[in-house]
């Protein structure tokens, strides 16, 4: 069975029984169908309307991404209905037993969806439902962006058309136009053109709708005021003077109201279902090699007053998105991870050590008939690949373990995996000193990730016990620049970081601002430590190039853009949506 037969094989169960579960009042859920819900979160946010919890957060990172996949979505709904499991088990860990848990997820965006990944929910056993309506339209919470975000970008070019009171020059409009989808095509465009009436000529381009900053605001915003006000913030082009201009200053009472406007419903966090009935809350959706990568605030805000665990995922690999919850996410939210989990496999790292995708993929056994070799051989070759490539690995949990959290590693198994070299990585992890798990989600749900619920239930405090003080990566006072070559060094193991002409430009307006103390989005490729994707496993000494800083003051941050990253992707040769299709009874096929 395929992930759409397995999620098609499962009686959901109605969206106001898993609120119950989750201790949300019915008066509280505003109803998309039967499976899906908005949930109001005034009376739900921590402290508020009486005693409520603050549940342990547990990141689910990776390694760095391959073309064979990781599971990190799989494995982090596969943890979370095995943490219920375990909880509500006669073996539970001691002060584990009767622990509820809830997983707090991004939603999926049209341009992976018919792009390369195709569906991102998860998938056999391990998937958060109804999966066709999460990966298409949802509950209409991109739709709202891209129209918040482009309501702006119009409201910015009709005051440059009706007098420019501001005084603002064209040539400095900084936003883009959104689209939540991938097309190459619109990168770089030219508006105005028809004459005077049609308003002033200048250049442009479109992002992807998760790679905005108005994606970020609503994904880092606590509550409808601070969206407000972060939305305010956003730096949208400069006079002619030199002079920052802000949404707020656009029109009589700023842009930001009208904006909040078309994202007042979108704001409350979308409550669905894992196939193991966990309830999960799935919001917002910014990428992590361009953005910072993880689900709304408020859903995991939401989510940790609820339950006593969170599991939340952030994008790509620990040097991407698990560096970015830490020191961005996690301070905005006010939530740090309590654990962190790293999810490899063992075929994605042999891809780290060099082999070719299709000997990965075909198996120790496939590969030993197509060779006409001996099995024992053929087993032996691909234990030496993971004895090269497990440098990855080692490299994200470093990392992760340098922030002072709990690190255990999931390794996600599939069928070709060998009994030898799932042994062989659990014993490399233990001669470190790291934790480690092997679970089977996509076959078994949450029954296949007990050892793995059980080592983060042994990894988490206490309940009602603070966990460890997180070091982050900055130091006060750090400029932008140093941070940039904090993250190069520290995280990356590169050598050195060479500004271009553009982006030390902008350090210096970026300071002569005031601005130098703002965390950094690195914009990188999610393939490698290096700004080069083909550089695989585990580089040192080498130098990463930013050419260009954006400047992301409604987020708080500034985007350092590297290597070839671009804030608008292009579909590729063979896209995902060329598998899919509905027939006569609106059955999709292909989506997965």
């Amino acid at each position: 069975m395929n992930d759409a037969q397995i999620a098609a094989a499962h009686p959901l169960q109605p969206i106001a029984r898993i609120a119950e579960r989750a201790g949300i009042d019915q008066d509280l859920l505003i109803p998309y169908g039967r499976h899906m819900a908005k949930v109001d979160v005034h009376a739900l946010a921590p402290g508020a309307g009486g005693d409520r919890r603050e549940g342990h957060v547990v990141l689910v990172t990776g390694i760095s991404p391959t073309p064979a996949g990781e599971g990190k979505t799989t494995v982090s709904v596969g943890l979370a209905d095995s943490l219920n499991l375990l909880a509500a088990s006669d073996d539970a860990p001691e002060g584990f037993a009767g622990a509820t848990t809830m997983a707090a997820l991004r939603e999926p965006s049209l341009g992976p969806v018919f792009g390369i990944k195709g569906g991102a929910t998860g998938g056999g056993h391990a998937q958060v439902v109804p999966m066709e309506n999460i990966n298409l339209h949802f509950t209409g919470d991109f739709h709202a962006i891209t129209s918040a975000h482009n309501l702006l970008c119009a409201l910015v070019d009709n005051h440059v058309q009706h007098g420019n009171e501001l005084g603002i020059d064209p040539r400095t409009i900084t936003l883009k136009r959104a689209l939540d989808m991938n097309d190459r095509t619109l990168r770089h465009v030219v508006t105005g053109l028809g004459g005077r009436t049609q308003g002033v000529p200048r250049e442009g381009g479109f992002e992807i709708t998760v790679a905005t900053e108005t994606m970020a605001v609503f994904c880092l915003a606590r509550d409808l005021a601070d969206l407000k006000e972060r939305l305010g913030r956003i730096t949208v082009a400069h006079t002619y003077d030199g002079d920052p201009v802000t949404a707020a200053q656009i029109g009589p009472h700023g842009a930001q109201g009208a904006m909040a406007v078309l994202l007042k419903d979108a704001i409350a966090p979308n409550l669905v279902q894992t196939l193991g009935g966990t309830p999960a809350l799935v919001h917002g959706g910014p990428f992590a090699n361009i953005a910072h990568g993880a689900n709304s605030v408020i859903a995991t805000r939401t989510a940790r007053a609820l339950a006593d665990v969170v599991v939340t995922e952030a994008g790509f690999g620990a040097d991407l998105g698990g560096q970015k919850f830490m020191d961005i996410t996690a301070v905005a939210g006010g939530f740090p991870p309590a654990a962190a989990v790293v999810v490899a496999t063992v075929r994605a790292l042999k891809l780290q050590a060099g082999m070719a995708l299709a000997d990965v993929k075909a198996g120790v056994d496939a590969v030993a008939e197509r060779d006409g070799r001996d099995r024992a051989d053929v087993a032996a070759e691909h234990l030496e690949a993971l004895r090269v490539g497990v440098a990855n690995l080692e490299r994200h949990v470093e990392n992760m373990a340098a922030y002072g959290v709990p690190v255990i590693v999931g390794v996600n198994r599939f069928l070709q995996d060998t009994d030898e070299e799932l042994a062989w990585l659990a014993d490399r992890c233990a001669q470190r000193g790291v934790r480690c798990a092997v679970a089977d989600v996509w076959g078994g749900g949450g029954h296949g990730a007990l050892d793995l619920a059980r080592a983060v239930a042994d990894a988490l405090p206490a309940r009602g016990e603070e966990p460890a003080a997180v070091t982050g990566l900055w130091q006060e006072g750090m400029s932008v620049a140093e941070r940039i070559e904090t993250v190069v060094r520290r995280t990356y193991r590169g050598a050195r970081v060479d500004f271009g002409p553009i982006a030390r430009r902008q350090l210096r307006q970026i300071a002569e601002r005031g601005l130098d103390g703002l965390p950094v989005c690195m914009a990188k490729t999610q393939y490698s430590f290096t700004d080069d994707p083909t550089v695989l496993n585990a580089p040192e000494g080498f130098t990463v190039t930013v050419r260009e800083l954006a400047v992301r003051t409604g987020a708080g941050f500034v985007v350092a853009l590297t290597g070839a990253v671009m804030t608008m992707p292009g579909l590729p040769a063979t896209p995902a949506a060329d598998a899919m299709d509905v027939d006569a009874d609106g059955a999709i096929t292909g989506l997965f």
